[in-house]
């Protein structure tokens, strides 16, 4: 395995050097918040993620040792974790208030294909929308990508022919994609 970009930076945020946390931050947080509003749907729960992942980033950072994984896939599961920690708690809300209205938003047009694509991500299977996720908006390679998930490649790639099925699916259903 090829040495790890971000393990000179990782220790020196453990020893607490404030530039070094700065350099994280800038280095991390856009792809950070980019995979917690993709697994979310919503924007302002994906900054509570990420700042979550970066107080454990910080609180870890001095005995953190490069393992198995890099230091990139580890933050990404940690925000994946975290992420599903919130979807889980959203399913546990059980209530008996009905709404005092119809929803008045309208319906989406079919001309607004990334939010289609959007919704049609928060309708597959958990686990084939990580692994999207992961490697078409992450930009992660499939070695990178199965690591972060603890799954071989072969297993990452059969959930990205299986996603990838879904999502044609759902948007052909829908009309977005013939």
């Amino acid at each position: 395995m090829s040495a790890d970009p971000d393990e000179e930076l990782v220790r020196r945020v453990g020893a607490g050097d404030p530039a070094a946390v700065q350099t994280l931050v800038a280095r991390k947080l856009p792809r950070i918040l980019s995979l917690a509003v993709r697994m979310l749907g919503d924007a302002a729960e994906a900054e509570d993620v990420a700042q979550e992942t970066f107080v454990r980033i910080w609180r870890h950072a001095s005995s953190w040792r490069r393992g198995n994984a890099r230091f990139d896939s580890w933050i990404h599961r940690v925000t994946l974790n975290l992420c599903y920690d919130r979807l889980r708690r959203r399913r546990e809300l059980v209530t008996d208030d009905l709404p005092d209205m119809a929803d008045p938003s309208p319906l989406p047009d079919a001309r607004e294909e990334p939010q289609r694509i959007e919704q049609a991500l928060q309708a597959i299977a958990p686990r084939q929308r990580e692994a999207i996720i992961l490697v078409y908006y992450q930009e992660m390679s499939n070695i990178e990508a199965a690591a972060t998930l603890d799954i071989s490649v072969d297993a990452l790639e059969s959930l990205l022919s299986r996603g990838r099925r879904a999502l044609h699916m759902i948007l052909a259903r829908d009309g977005v994609h013939d």
